[in-house]
């Protein structure tokens, strides 16, 4: 079943890229947006990495955390946020990717004719409450983090 607007948002525990637990519900209370990204390092997600972060005072001052998730290790994601001084959270959700999977954001894709299970570009703003605010389905790498901003009025 795919998630809408409105419904609550599947709660979960990943760990982090300093290995340290983090629980979704554990932010009730304030907005979470919820990045899934194929790969660390790689140009589409380097450039989405990096609109959040070039935007990551906006988003500080209205108390929203950022969490980056892929299947990618915890030393990749730390690796990934040294290079390029992300001053927000990965997840690391490893194969058969079980998180992405309940936000309908792993499954069947393809490139260059071949098919493979992989990880979605999708992004998720959740409300205070718990439930879904916003869901973007079809993202622009390059200015994921300015359509949030612009779509919840702050600024």
């Amino acid at each position: 079943m795919t998630l809408q607007i409105g419904d609550p948002a599947p709660d979960f525990i990943l760990s982090d890229q300093n290995g340290k637990k983090c629980q979704l519900s554990s932010f009730k209370g304030q907005r979470v947006v919820i990045y899934f990204y194929p790969k660390d390092n790689t140009p589409g997600c380097t450039k989405e990495a990096c609109n959040f972060r070039d935007n990551w005072e906006v988003f500080k001052d209205k108390n929203i955390k950022i969490v980056g998730i892929s299947k990618d290790s915890a030393s990749s994601h730390e690796k990934f946020i040294a290079k390029y001084q992300l001053p927000f959270t990965l997840l690391t959700d490893p194969e058969p990717c079980p998180i992405a999977s309940a936000y309908n954001s792993y499954g069947l894709k393809k490139f260059m004719g071949r098919e493979y299970m992989g990880m979605m570009r999708h992004t998720f703003v959740i409300d205070p409450n718990g439930n879904l605010e916003l869901i973007y389905w079809k993202v622009k790498a390059d200015n994921m983090a300015n359509q949030i901003i612009n779509d919840l009025g702050i600024s």
